[in-house]
């Protein structure tokens, strides 16, 4: 099996990149690219990883990545309709050094800063959307038009931040496969019991080592991102699943007892698993 490197290139050398997604699937690597992307998801749902935090994405959702902050989309198993993504990557430097310091593009820099941690906006964007969805047909001057609407508009709508913690460091290409091993395994194992001895031999690490390294990229230990991870994957349960019971919900996200599932959700989540139901 051929290795897949985990710094992706972007496929042309210019300024700005549109990409159009369209699959059973995404892109299901973590991987990280010097590029900033803010991205449309038109059909299509699943967790996203960033930086330290598993997230959600759903049709209709805006997200925003940062440059270098490693990520993945891993699309829900049961999904079957097509995933449809749409992208545009840039950097800061894209349109000159200076472009984004003048004195026009000031308000720019909260977007900037909000974009290192990654954001999605998932309501009150109809305009954005309205942009991303007349970007085919566009030549590459309307296309830097559209972008910086988008930016423009993104700065007066909330957002949700998608990381809390950002590792200072680029990722070589060695510890980036060495991380992608390691939350495969998480995504795909969740609901087993995982053992720290089978997470440090993915990395190839003793148990010690891996504590380090992970606790030192994600500013917190294996398991309590595992618990994150569980606890996400049981909002789609609970929602999705009407009719499914809590305890069920519970085991079937790696719990051993619905106690624990329920003390967790709720340090979470701030809400018992039966109110987020009710709720959402």
């Amino acid at each position: 099996m051929k290795v897949l490197p985990f710094k992706i290139p972007k496929p042309k050398q210019e300024a700005l990149v549109y990409q159009e997604d369209r699959g059973l699937y995404f892109y299901d690597k973590l991987h990280q690219h010097e590029e900033l992307q803010i991205s449309y998801i038109q059909k299509g749902s699943g967790t996203l990883i960033v930086g330290d935090s598993i997230n959600t994405y759903n049709a209709n959702d805006i997200l925003i990545i940062g440059g270098n902050i490693p990520h993945v989309f891993k699309s829900d198993p049961e999904s079957s309709s097509d995933s449809v993504m749409f992208t545009l990557f840039f950097t800061k430097e894209a349109f000159g050094k200076g472009f984004f310091q003048i004195s026009d593009m000031e308000k720019t820099q909260d977007f900037f800063t909000h974009a290192q941690y990654g954001m999605k906006i998932s309501r009150n964007h109809e305009k954005i959307v309205a942009i991303f969805k007349r970007l085919r047909g566009q030549s590459k001057i309307e296309r830097i038009a559209s972008l910086l609407k988008i930016i423009d508009q993104s700065l007066i709508l909330d957002y949700k931040p998608l990381s809390s913690f950002v590792y200072g460091k680029k990722y070589t290409d060695d510890e980036g496969k060495r991380m992608r091993e390691v939350l495969e395994h998480a995504m795909e194992n969740y609901h087993n019991q995982i053992t720290l001895e089978e997470v440090a031999t993915k990395a190839n690490m003793t148990k010690n080592a891996f504590c380090r390294y992970f606790k030192k990229r994600t500013n917190k230990t294996f398991f309590q991102f595992l618990i994150e991870m569980r606890i996400e994957n049981s909002c789609k349960l609970l929602y999705k699943n009407s009719e499914m019971s809590i305890a069920t919900v519970s085991e079937l996200c790696g719990f051993q007892n619905i106690t624990n599932f329920n003390r967790k959700f709720k340090e979470l989540k701030g809400i018992t698993p039966s109110q987020y139901r009710t709720q959402f």
